[in-house]
């Protein structure tokens, strides 16, 4: 499906809230086929955010001001002294849940409409409201005319009947209140949520992946969440809460040592893969709650690789199981991708290659312009993908859906009470 972009020269603003860090992207529609510049940058370490889910307000406000100031700061020759008003939040995958729906609608033989389509959305969408959770995404999969399968555009096409394969996704209450107060609180508005896991796929994907079938998984602090892209589009999506901190928090109790440490540890000699020449490596760790370092405590670094890798697996092999529980089969396709700040550790190809039985390639942004190294990196996969789904893919949020489905002129909605009714 052909999707509509912003025009040229439209201000977008990002904000990823994570379980390690909350980051800003200021950018700016560079043409007229989405292509971004990146105009501002804000990045921050998370305070009051645990396994995607905010549990402290003030903590995660005052980061949360820092890093959109740090980004206005860094764009404020063209936003010209006017504050950010507007952004596109991430929603964390454990807060959100995929639901197949199917919409069908009589079309008594007229050419089908882009508000025909509108309306067998607007249609699946009245049929999930509720009070316990916000609707996040309506993406239109696969359309079917008279019994005919496999349509990917209807519009201008003739038939008695439409029905059309939907994938929402929808996010629980609780959460999305909590994120939205934090963000009210630093006097911004939120225009859209997306899940993470999707603006990861938006950002590190080549069209090719999406369409043959392909499983992203982002691999964040405190979340690992994954989609599955099949057809040109997201077919369903997921999250473990399970991330890199865990990771890092199994080094600090496996070692004794304080948490920082241990993180410095897993960065500086860290792999999910054991080498010959562990045994024989040492490293340096630091005694917990001891000032002194006149004492060295070396350990071999395959105590460091036999503390990751169990932890590793077990996050891909919790990906596998929830991937074959969810019916998919084929469509997901042969290829896994991975990204995510977790991702960067050495030897998590192979380990996840070896669990997923798929081809697996690391992935990092690939479709903003002008985007400083420092935050070119899969950590920033996310915040990336935000704003390429605000640009392009905003015919797939569900205020717009209802908003267009009753658009057009009188004679229109004539020409439509006529048809519905006689």
């Amino acid at each position: 499906m052909k999707h509509k972009h912003k025009p040229r020269g439209s201000l977008l603003a990002a904000l990823d809230i994570g379980s390690s860090k909350i980051t800003c992207f200021i950018g700016r529609v560079a043409d007229n086929e989405g292509g971004f510049e990146v105009l501002g940058v804000g990045h921050h370490a998370s305070k009051g955010v645990k396994n995607g889910t905010i549990t402290d307000l003030n903590a995660a406000e005052n980061v949360l001001r820092q890093t959109v100031h740090a980004a206005e700061n860094m764009a404020a020759s063209v936003m010209k002294g006017y504050p950010l008003r507007e952004v596109v939040v991430n929603l964390p995958g454990v807060h959100a849940v995929s639901h197949a729906h199917r919409a069908d609608l009589q079309i008594a033989g007229h050419e089908i409409t882009d508000n025909d389509v509108r309306r067998a959305l607007a249609k699946a969408q009245e049929n999930v409201m509720s009070d316990d959770f916000e609707l996040i995404h309506t993406v239109p999969i696969n359309y079917h005319i008279d019994g005919h399968e496999g349509i990917r555009e209807p519009r201008g096409m003739f038939g008695q009947n439409m029905s059309v394969d939907i994938h929402m996704v929808t996010g629980d209450m609780s959460a999305l209140r909590n994120i939205a107060t934090c963000i009210d609180r630093s006097h911004l508005d939120i225009s859209a949520f997306c899940t993470s896991s999707y603006a990861s796929g938006l950002a590190c994907l080549v069209e090719d992946e999406m369409d043959l079938g392909c499983t992203l998984i982002d691999m964040g602090g405190g979340v690992t969440s994954y989609a599955v892209f099949h057809g040109g589009s997201i077919i369903y999506s997921d999250a473990i809460p399970v991330g890199g901190q865990h990771v890092t928090s199994d080094i600090a109790r496996g070692l004794t040592t304080s948490l920082v440490d241990a993180e410095r540890l897993k960065v500086l000699y860290g792999s999910a893969l054991g080498a010959g020449h562990d045994e024989s490596e040492l490293i340096d760790v630091p005694r917990l709650g001891e000032d002194e370092r006149h004492q060295p405590n070396h350990v071999p670094r395959s105590l460091l690789v036999g503390i990751i890798q169990p932890r590793i697996e077990e996050i891909f092999e919790l990906v596998r199981a929830r991937l074959h529980d969810s019916g998919l089969g084929p469509a997901l396709g042969r290829r896994v991708v991975l990204t995510g700040g977790a991702s960067q550790i050495a030897g998590l190809r192979d380990i996840a290659q070896h669990v997923m039985d798929k081809q697996v390639r690391m992935g990092r942004p690939i479709r903003l312009s002008g985007l400083p190294d420092a935050v070119s990196g899969p950590a920033f996969s996310t915040a990336a993908g935000l704003l390429t789904y605000v640009s392009e893919r905003a015919d797939e949020m569900p205020a717009t859906i209802m908003e267009q489905a009753e658009a057009g002129s009188v004679w229109e909605r004539a020409r439509l009470w006529l048809r519905e009714n006689w």
